[in-house]
């Protein structure tokens, strides 16, 4: 009987003592993943100036996602408050006294906007670099001019809080950083002529892979709040959603309203903010890309 109760009295305190060296694994785990050095071959963009590039990066900071992560002003906001922990406050990113970007290389430009590493070679966590890892070397020293001109504001840094399971998630390369995503090896791309075609649609498309993976299949989205739903297969494939975009028009309306063409609404998760600021080229050369893709493979 003593022998059983001492069993059991053992048991009680050797389960949270586990519990509690699990819990600070993970964490020391997480953290030293995160602060990892990520070596870069970087070939530095010389800035732009111009009339001219100036516009196309404005243009690019609206459309691709830039300022809804950062503000139209670049100085930073809120982008997940989530009940469950995961809190995301993105960092200033104006050429202001003690911002994260001040005294940025044009090297240290690419490296965080195509490789998704700080000037330190640490991992910058959240931030989708895989979106802009394809960026042509024009569209990106366009987009730098666009930031490097915005109005400085007081520091304000990023602030990442992620909850224990994330943080489990991401120890363990389930969650992974853009960092992960990118083969760093790849040439930037080139240039193609923008115009409705399927070749501009595909480098346009490469700002979707964030949430709906290389291949465009979509599902769940690593790392999201719970209440985000997967993301949608944009494949030709029976659970895709093309299928209701047969025309242009159809798919510019949705991206635009964020309403399907029976008028329910498409989830808040999208982008719409940015997607709605695309022109009708890049619209309509990226409904073009999705309704040629291939089909997926199936197995007989």
């Amino acid at each position: 009987m003593r022998r059983g109760i001492g069993i059991l009295v053992a048991a009680m305190v050797a389960i949270p003592v586990a519990v509690g060296i699990a819990v600070i694994a993970i964490k020391l785990t997480s953290e030293r993943k995160a602060d990892r050095v990520v070596a870069v071959d970087v070939t530095p963009v010389a800035y732009a100036s111009g009339e001219a590039a100036m516009a196309r990066g404005g243009y690019l900071f609206r459309s691709r996602g830039c300022s809804q992560c950062h503000g139209a002003d670049g100085g930073g906001k809120v982008v997940i408050d989530d009940p469950n922990g995961l809190y995301v406050e993105s960092p200033n990113i104006t050429i202001g006294p003690g911002s994260s970007v001040n005294g940025y290389t044009e090297a240290d430009w690419v490296r965080a906007i195509r490789h998704g590493v700080d000037r330190a070679g640490h991992p910058l966590l959240i931030m989708p670099s895989e979106d802009y890892n394809r960026l042509t070397d024009g569209d990106l020293a366009a987009l730098v001019a666009h930031v490097r001109a915005l109005p400085p504001i007081a520091d304000k840094p990023a602030v990442v809080r992620f909850p224990l399971l994330v943080q489990a998630l991401y120890a363990f390369g389930v969650v992974r950083d853009a960092a992960e995503k990118i083969d760093h090896a790849l040439p930037p791309a080139q240039p193609v002529p923008a115009g409705v075609t399927p070749e501009h649609g595909a480098y346009v498309a490469n700002m979707c892979i964030g949430c709906h993976r290389r291949d465009l299949a979509g599902g769940p989205i690593a790392g999201a709040p719970p209440s985000w739903p997967p993301a949608a297969d944009l494949t030709p494939s029976a659970s895709g959603v093309m299928a209701r975009y047969d025309t242009g028009e159809k798919f510019v309306a949705m991206m635009r309203t964020g309403k399907r063409p029976d008028g329910s609404a498409v989830s808040g998760v999208m982008p719409f903010p940015s997607l709605s600021a695309m022109d009708e080229t890049d619209l309509l050369a990226l409904h073009s890309y999705l309704r040629a893709l291939p089909a997926p493979k199936t197995n007989p």
